[in-house]
């Protein structure tokens, strides 16, 4: 049986962008890019190693990796039972022979993760080798986490109001900043807009007003393409009980990742513990919002989805066809964080003025993107925008990556 991605290749014509697509970025292409392949994935692959009282043959192969990166060459995964493993295999082969600095970005570090999930044998063992930082994540924002579940309490029993909603989106918004791929959960160096002015002021593309209007009559489906787990996961939540108890949506559908991968992105099991974490809390206003989402997924309100596309190295106009059909019968995606930004746009250096309409024009219904800027891709802003942002000194040399400018961007 042929792979799903190749069989999406064939047809991709048809779901492709309008504009001719960039050749995407690689490992050797810019600073930060260089970066990644040198500092931060070893330092990544190295706190596997320093967190985790793993198997023998799973240190050994962890070891042979950190050692391949970045100037050893791509190769085939170990042979291991995985329900991805034939798909992984064909993607692989057109990099086979390469070198990390070499081969895409973007397949670079989904390979590299996937790497040491095939090393832990994840799909047999359970092991995830970023438990550790994903539960002090969310521990370590108890009093942020009952601040805002008090308030969405206090918001869904408003019923829909459109201002409410508004701050909900900046919630989910400025949550991913906490991307434990960039910092670990214990830096004190990452971004923190914690205060609405400075949300608002970080903004380079605002379409929340847009979506507010796409949503002010009830739907029937949203689907969210989820990111991290932690504060943002909190966020996400919080946005998702809103519209299902104010009944502005039907049913809302979490599309997760089928394994651990960019440290902290959130799988099914995240999601259930992080739901179970907030039922089973002191705190009322925590266990009021963790027993409704809890019947949510009782009554299927509420649904995860792990599809392997989801781990794969593969943009986004390559989704197989029962994907694709499952997010055309939404109202609305909501795309959340970086690595799902940069597999819409194929992870391709388009000029930052380009209009995402002629990139994303393969989907079948709308995209909201919810993103910090932690990668240098970006799309849809104003002619002269940047220019008068430098101009008033307000954009740091590392503005693109720096994780402290957002975008609420709507297609």
């Amino acid at each position: 049986m042929a792979c799903w991605w190749l069989t999406k290749l064939v047809k991709s014509t048809m779901n492709a962008p309008k504009l001719p697509v960039p050749q995407p970025l690689r490992g050797q292409d810019t600073e930060f890019t260089r970066d990644t392949m040198n500092r931060r994935l070893p330092d990544i692959v190295q706190r596997v190693l320093e967190e985790n009282e793993l198997p023998e043959t799973a240190v050994t192969h962890i070891t042979t990796l950190l050692n391949e990166i970045p100037h050893g060459e791509i190769r085939p995964l170990p042979n291991h039972l995985a329900p991805d493993l034939a798909d992984w295999q064909a993607a692989i082969t057109p990099h086979l022979g390469q070198t990390y600095m070499e081969a895409p970005w973007f397949f670079n570090e989904t390979y590299i993760y996937r790497r040491i999930m095939a090393a832990v044998d994840h799909f047999r063992s359970g092991i995830d080798p970023f438990a550790r930082q994903k539960q002090q994540s969310l521990t370590s924002a108890v009093e942020q986490i009952r601040a805002l579940m008090e308030q969405l309490n206090e918001m869904i029993a408003e019923g829909w109001q459109a201002a409410n909603f508004h701050q909900l989106l900046l919630a989910a918004l400025w949550g991913n900043q906490a991307d434990m791929s960039m910092w670990a959960a214990d830096d004190t160096s990452k971004p923190n807009h914690a205060k609405s002015a400075e949300q608002l002021a970080h903004l380079l593309v605002d379409d929340a007003t847009a979506v507010t209007h796409l949503l002010e009559k009830p739907v029937n489906q949203i689907e969210f393409i989820l990111d991290n787990v932690g504060i943002e996961l909190i966020g996400d939540l919080c946005l998702a009980d809103y519209l299902l108890s104010v009944n502005q949506v039907a049913a809302v559908q979490f599309h997760v990742k089928l394994h651990p991968t960019f440290v902290s992105d959130a799988t099914v099991l995240d999601v259930e513990a992080t739901i179970a974490y907030l039922r089973q809390t002191d705190e009322p206003a925590m266990q009021e919002a963790g027993e409704r989402l809890t019947s949510y997924l009782v009554n299927g309100r509420l649904r995860l989805l792990n599809h392997s596309f989801w781990t794969s190295p593969h943009p986004l106009w390559h989704l197989p066809p029962e994907l694709h059909q499952e997010l055309g019968n939404s109202d609305l995606i909501i795309s959340k964080g970086d690595a799902n930004y940069r597999r819409a746009l194929g992870d391709a250096p388009w000029p930052h003025t380009t209009p995402i309409r002629n990139i994303v024009s393969y989907l079948p219904t709308p995209i909201l993107f919810l993103r910090t800027c932690k990668s240098e891709v970006l799309v849809g802003m104003a002619k002269n925008q940047l220019d008068q942002l430098k101009q008033l000194g307000r954009l740091e040399e590392d503005w693109l990556v720096n994780g402290r400018w957002g975008i609420i961007q709507l297609v």
